[in-house]
């Protein structure tokens, strides 16, 4: 008998155990959308519905395949009703017509393999608790289905790809002021990785936008802060690759005048030489090991043939102490440059020493016990700060 409730007692504990795997798989796996891309995971909220902007096609403002662009909206509500946060999406870039051929069959390039719900998170939390300062605000996602930061203009006969991103973000902003935005009372810009680099590229267009009208106007950029840094091999991978980015696409005539007037094209598709110019108030919010960079830019496999750095691109433990004091030394010139460009009052700025990438968009990392602080000052009350 004591056999059996033991036994009885064991299979109960391997069920519990079970179910809860299964759970955490469940949950990693409802993490992911459509062509490796995460939710805006961590809301508690429902899922919010997507909006085909086929207006826009007149427009020619369509993603990579023709398909129309989109965007996600949780409406306001009580103090928030007129406040708006406007958040781009990211995901990378094609640099050539080839990788964006490639692109333009998943969800980062055509509207029709979007996931038609996504779940909002982080600063686009409706939760009081989670996301107290923004909550009740006009929250809107806007899909990236360009490859090219929304800054593209061209098209390309023989493959048959648009690039029109800057075309998606006029047709986008003029919707939503259509909608209500023209009369908020404050605005935030917000994006992250490919799309906070998007913030950097826009947050003075954005800002004209609301010239006159009386609204305090903010962007946020968080993941966006791209380094041109020397990689493991002594040359400079993103340069190459954003260069291939800015010609493919037609980015330069869109690019902020105020880097291209003494700078050439590519070299305004990077942050650093862009910031300084730009009048907006404009909040960086960037890892100092920023684990994409440290994947893509520093050690990407074609920097690294004998693969020594495959190790700890997985995990900074594994790193030996020369490889710490050259991540080391991208952690200074990653600071450096942003104490550099940041220095006016109105700017804001929050750099950790994590690993890792976008941290707004995640709940861990936005507001939850153990996450990143400065000063005991978590990302989210220095951002409401600011």
């Amino acid at each position: 008998m004591e056999e059996k409730i033991g036994m009885t007692k064991l299979w109960a504990l391997f069920l519990v155990v079970f179910v809860l795997l299964r759970n955490a798989q469940a949950a990693a796996d409802g993490n992911k959308s459509r062509g490796g891309m995460r939710r805006l995971a961590g809301a508690p909220g429902v899922p919010v519905p997507m909006t085909l902007l086929t207006s826009a096609v007149a427009m020619g403002a369509v993603c990579l395949d023709g398909t129309p662009p989109a965007y996600h909206m949780d409406p306001g509500s009580g103090a928030g009703k007129n406040r708006w946060i406007i958040h781009l999406q990211g995901g990378s870039w094609c640099e050539s017509v080839g990788s964006c051929l490639y692109r333009k069959a998943s969800s980062l390039g055509s509207s029709n393999l979007m996931n038609k719900q996504i779940y909002f998170g982080g600063i686009l939390s409706s939760s009081p608790l989670d996301n107290p300062d923004f909550y009740s605000w006009n929250q809107v996602v806007i899909r990236y289905c360009d490859g090219a930061s929304f800054a593209g203009e061209g098209y390309d006969a023989g493959s048959g790809l648009f690039f029109r991103g800057q075309r998606i973000w006029n047709a986008a902003i003029q919707h939503l002021l259509a909608m209500g935005m023209s009369s908020a009372d404050q605005v935030l810009l917000t994006g992250s990785s490919a799309g906070a680099l998007a913030v950097v590229l826009h947050c003075d267009q954005f800002g004209a936008v609301f010239a006159g009208r009386g609204t305090t106007v903010k962007c946020l950029a968080d993941a966006g802060f791209f380094l041109d840094a020397v990689n493991v091999a002594g040359w400079h991978t993103l340069r190459y690759y954003f260069g291939g980015v800015v010609a493919t696409h037609g980015v330069a005539q869109n690019l902020p005048r105020s880097c291209t007037s003494h700078l050439d094209a590519t070299s305004c598709f990077f942050p650093q030489n862009v910031i300084g110019g730009i009048n907006t108030p404009i909040f960086v919010l960037n890892a100092a090991y920023d684990t994409w960079q440290i994947r893509e830019s520093l050690a990407p496999d074609g920097a690294d043939p004998g693969r020594a750095w495959r190790a700890c691109k997985s995990s900074r433990l594994a790193c030996n102490a020369f490889q710490m004091n050259f991540l080391q030394a991208f952690r200074d010139q990653m600071v450096g440059t942003v104490l550099g460009v940041s220095r006016s009052r109105r700017n804001g700025f929050f750099i950790n020493s994590c690993f890792t990438h976008d941290q707004s968009e995640y709940l861990a990392t936005w507001n939850a016990y153990g996450s990143p602080s400065i000063q005991n000052k978590a990302i989210w009350k220095s951002v409401g700060d600011w």
